[in-house]
């Protein structure tokens, strides 16, 4: 699950115009490709999911899963708070507990600061979302 929850952080980008992009695991290996259209498929270009432009995230069967919110807060697809994405790229449980941090130059980290992922080129938040949903 959050393989897919990552991938389909990156799918917004589609509704800014931004072109396709590669989600990468700590080793570069591509684990996902997210299309201009918000589409979110796997290495093997299998649609896994979608990222709305309302930050609706939803799966590869249009069932809504979570939501992300203009101020950071992340939800599951009941509305209820898991999360917290901060500006400074710092994710947080919803007790506030620190889980990963997303770096300017999109690398995703862990607690410990260990690198799990890449993900340049996309906006912190839904890097951040990988925490969520995958």
């Amino acid at each position: 699950m959050r393989k897919v929850f990552f991938i389909l952080l990156l799918i917004t980008l589609s509704a800014l115009g931004v072109r396709a992009q590669t989600v990468q695991d700590s080793n570069y290996k591509t684990v996902a490709h997210i299309k201009s259209d918000g589409t979110i498929q796997n290495s093997n270009y299998h649609t896994i999911g979608y990222i709305k432009g309302d930050g609706t995230i939803q799966n590869s069967n249009y069932k809504t899963i979570g939501h992300l919110k203009p101020d950071g807060t992340v939800q599951n697809e009941n509305y209820k708070n898991v999360g917290y994405i901060k500006s400074d790229g710092t994710v947080q449980d919803s007790n506030y507990r620190t889980i990963g941090h997303v770096k300017s130059d999109g690398t995703v980290q862990d607690s410990n600061y260990r690198t799990i992922g890449h993900c340049k080129g996309i906006p912190m938040a839904w890097a951040a979302l990988f925490f969520f949903f995958l």
